[in-house]
């Protein structure tokens, strides 16, 4: 008995089933091809939630911010109304732009520097933080789909190897015709 099993066995494997291993050679494995298929998901679902997540910011934060998106539109509405102004009152408008008339010139520097100051550090405050939540979703991402995503290529590129030997052939014999 114990001869016919292990010839059983040599045969036809050792707990598992042989008909369905060939047939795996032909035809794909639907089940772990479905399988691969829902990881594959579950993984690009995961990098979305991350690269989409908002964290959660402190009370006194929100509050600065909302303080930090003010002087833009005020500035905007601030210049409209002067528009307004000089329409509905032009004598009390042009008092008014008289005595800007007076501000010496060193403080209209000293006023462009600080409001240029300003506005530059904010643009880069704000492109940095965009950098950080670009370099954080990437961090959270699952290890899988962003290696695969970031990962080049590897080996020779045989399409651009055949075209540069194809290139090369062409201006021998462009060479050797003039």
């Amino acid at each position: 008995m114990g001869l016919i099993e292990g010839l059983f066995s040599l045969v036809f494997g050792q707990g598992r089933n042989v008909v369905a291993e060939t047939a795996e050679v032909f035809r794909v494995n639907a089940e772990g091809a479905d399988a691969r298929e829902a990881a594959l998901r579950n993984a690009v679902l995961a990098e979305f939630a991350a690269e989409f997540a908002h964290p959660r910011r402190a009370a006194f934060d929100r509050v600065v911010d909302g303080l930090n998106r003010l002087p833009r539109p005020a500035l905007a509405f601030g210049t409209l109304g002067l528009f307004v102004a000089a329409m509905v009152d032009p004598a009390w408008f042009a008092a008014r732009m008289q005595g800007l008339a007076l501000v010496p010139e060193p403080l209209w520097w000293l006023m462009g520097a600080i409001v240029s100051f300003y506005f530059g550090a904010r643009h880069q405050a704000k492109g940095q933080e965009f950098q950080r939540a670009i370099a954080e979703t990437l961090a959270r991402a699952p290890l899988g789909v962003a290696a695969r995503a970031a990962a080049p290529a590897t080996g020779p590129n045989a399409a651009l190897s055949a075209w540069r030997g194809q290139a090369t052939a062409e201006y021998r014999v462009a060479d050797a015709t003039s």
